[in-house]
C-alpha cells in the first residue's frame, strides 16, 4: 500500500502557468515584482484576492485584476537602447548603482525587460521588450542570432590570435568558447580594435576569451544584434525597432528552426 506520509507534488495541467508568470507574460511586471504584488493582496483572480504567486491559472480563461484595474495583454513593445559604460543591467541594484533603466522613456506605461545583459564595463546595443516569448527565442542558444562587438584590446593581435578565437579558446573553467567571426578593424602601436561576432551566450565571453590570449579588453561595444544595429543612436537613448527589423529577426529565427528540424 502507498505510504500515506509521502506527499506527492501535484502535476501541472497543460495550459496552466503560475500567477506570477502570467502577470509577467501579460506585461504587468517582472516575475519577481509580480510575486510581491500578489503577496501584498493587490491581485484578484476571478473576483477572488489571491496571495499565492505559485497558483496555477489558465491565462486564456482567468479574469485578472491588478490594483482594481482589469489586466489584459499589453501591447508589445520592442526597443533598442545604447547603453553607456557604467550602468548595470538590472531594474533595481542592491548597491544603488545607476541602471540601464535610466535610458528608457519615462512616459512608457509598459513594463520592459532587457533581452540578455551587458556588464557594467561594457556598452552599446541592448534590446528591451515586454514580449517574453520573443525574448526567449532570441536568447535561445539554438537561434544562432549573431551579436557583433567592436573590442579594443591592450596589445596588437596577429592573425594567429584571431584564428584561435574562431577555432575555440579554453576558458579558465575548462569551457571551450568560439567566436563565429573575428577580424582586425584597425591597429596601433600598443593596441588594436577587433570585430567579434558571437552566437554563443557565455557570461563575459569576449573578456574571458581574450584573457586566455593574454590580452585585456580596454573597451567593448556591442554594435549589432542580428539586423538591429547601433547606428547613430546617441548614448543613453532608446528607439523603437522598425517593422523591417522585427520581420528580419522573425525570418532569421524561423530559418534556424526549420534548419534544426531537418537534422
Amino acid at each position: 500500500m502507498p505510504n500515506p506520509t509521502i506527499k506527492r507534488k501535484p502535476v501541472d495541467k497543460p495550459g496552466l502557468v503560475s500567477l506570477a508568470r502570467a502577470l509577467s507574460k501579460l506585461g504587468a511586471a517582472s516575475r519577481t515584482v509580480a510575486a510581491r504584488m500578489i503577496e501584498e493582496g493587490r491581485v484578484r483572480v476571478d473576483e477572488r484576492v489571491v496571495t499565492d504567486p505559485n497558483l496555477r491559472i489558465n491565462m486564456e480563461r482567468a479574469k485578472l485584476v491588478v490594483d482594481e484595474k482589469p489586466l489584459a495583454e499589453a501591447a508589445k513593445h520592442y526597443l533598442a537602447v545604447n547603453k553607456p559604460r557604467g550602468l548595470v543591467t538590472t531594474a533595481r541594484d542592491e548597491r544603488n548603482r545607476a541602471t540601464v533603466y535610466e535610458c528608457l522613456p519615462h512616459a512608457s506605461d509598459a513594463w520592459l525587460a532587457p533581452v540578455g545583459r551587458l556588464d557594467k564595463a561594457s556598452e552599446g546595443l541592448i534590446l528591451f521588450t515586454n514580449d517574453t516569448a520573443w525574448a526567449q527565442r532570441i536568447l535561445d542558444p539554438a537561434s544562432h542570432l549573431p551579436k557583433t562587438y567592436h573590442v579594443q584590446v591592450n596589445r596588437r593581435l596577429e592573425e594567429a590570435d584571431l584564428a584561435r578565437l574562431r577555432q575555440g579558446v579554453t576558458l579558465e573553467d575548462g569551457t571551450v568558447a568560439h567566436a563565429a567571426a573575428a577580424s582586425l578593424l584597425r591597429s596601433g602601436e600598443k593596441n588594436c580594435w577587433l570585430e567579434i561576432v558571437l552566437h554563443e551566450g557565455i557570461n563575459r565571453q569576449i573578456r574571458r576569451m581574450l584573457v586566455a590570449l593574454d590580452a585585456e579588453v580596454l573597451r567593448l561595444v556591442r554594435v549589432a544584434i542580428g539586423p538591429v544595429t547601433l547606428g547613430t543612436l546617441p548614448k543613453g537613448q532608446s528607439r523603437l525597432l522598425t517593422e523591417q527589423e522585427l520581420r528580419v529577426i522573425s525570418e532569421m529565427l524561423g530559418e534556424t528552426k526549420r534548419g534544426t528540424q531537418k537534422k
